[in-house]
């Protein structure tokens, strides 16, 4: 598979790479990192990295996104990183390129790509493409190194979650070889204004416990909007400050949007993608997400998040 994926880069000239919506470390920094890859070890290429705005994770180099035609597609490669399902891809363009790729560390939803290296042993995308290019004797620069470790630190939960193997490290390691700052990398993703701090500090008062002791936050869209934040910090980035709270081993934030219900699903113990795959989502064992479509339905995901634990009493 890694010797077709090379003889695939060899052949088109453009190249055009995916990553889910709404993106966070592990799908910008594989993105940005296969990117770099790509123009150091082939010459003569044109890559292209699309989707929506980065976010909070715009500090990192090189993830202002490209905007190209339509026509840009035509005899072209396309990658699809980090991404389990067709519903979550940002930009569908992805199905006008000539051939298509898709890399992924996600429990398997769906056939997206033509061609398809999948595999869950890996923490993150980005260790699975810095697999890749070590397998297939790529060289690495200071660029796409210090992206492909940006986003196994925040998949990893920096090295602390158990999907951290000795292969993470040993791709660490690797990675580490190159002439970057890791303290550059932690600085941007864990140093926050105090008007976050306090807006965690609000989101802490808002945990409420199920029956069985799940913790939940639930965010209105009227909140959201006195907030005056994106979605993301809000859903992503709140669903932390449940994650140490001794006799919790399955948490759940719900934040309203004009889309739906985001739900983003975490466990120190069990296997909640399940959970997510029946509402529409998915992700991994342990963290996982879902847009539902109403509180009714998050009714119902927690009542069976509920069953879970009381399964395993």
């Amino acid at each position: 598979m890694i010797e077709n994926i090379v003889e695939l880069i060899k052949k088109y000239d453009t190249i055009i790479i995916h990553r889910h919506k709404k993106p966070d470390g592990d799908a910008l920094g594989s993105q940005i990192g296969l990117k770099n890859i790509i123009l150091d070890n082939f010459e003569g290429k044109t890559v292209y990295v699309v989707g929506d705005h980065a976010g909070r994770y715009a500090f990192m180099d090189g993830s202002e996104m490209d905007e190209i035609a339509d026509e840009c597609y035509n005899g072209a490669l396309a990658f699809v990183l980090d991404t389990s399902a067709k519903s979550l891809i940002s930009d569908d363009r992805y199905t006008l390129a000539d051939a298509t790729v898709r890399m992924d560390h996600h429990i398997f939803v769906e056939k997206i790509c033509d061609t398809e290296l999948t595999d869950t042993s890996y923490e993150s995308c980005c260790g699975l493409i810095t697999d890749f290019a070590d397998r297939a004797g790529l060289k690495l620069s200071s660029a796409s190194a210090k992206a492909l470790y940006t986003g196994m630190v925040t998949d990893s939960g920096r090295f602390r979650y158990d999907s951290t193997t000795s292969n993470t490290h040993r791709l660490a390691s690797i990675l580490m070889k190159e002439d970057f700052s890791t303290a550059d990398i932690y600085r941007g993703l864990y140093s926050d204004g105090f008007e976050n701090v306090r807006m965690r500090a609000q989101f802490v008062m808002k945990i409420e416990f199920t029956e069985a002791g799940v913790a939940y936050i639930y965010t209105t869209k009227d909140e959201v909007k006195a907030l005056g934040v994106d979605t993301f910090t809000i859903s992503r980035g709140m669903v932390g400050t449940m994650s140490e709270i001794k006799g919790v081993d399955i948490w759940a934030n719900f934040t309203e949007t004009e889309e739906g219900i985001l739900c983003e699903l975490r466990s120190s113990m069990y296997n909640i993608n399940r959970i997510a795959v029946k509402y529409g989502g998915g992700g991994h064992e342990k963290a996982s997400g879902a847009t539902l479509k109403s509180r009714d339905e998050v009714d119902a995901m927690l009542n069976d998040l509920d069953a879970i634990i009381k399964e395993n009493a």
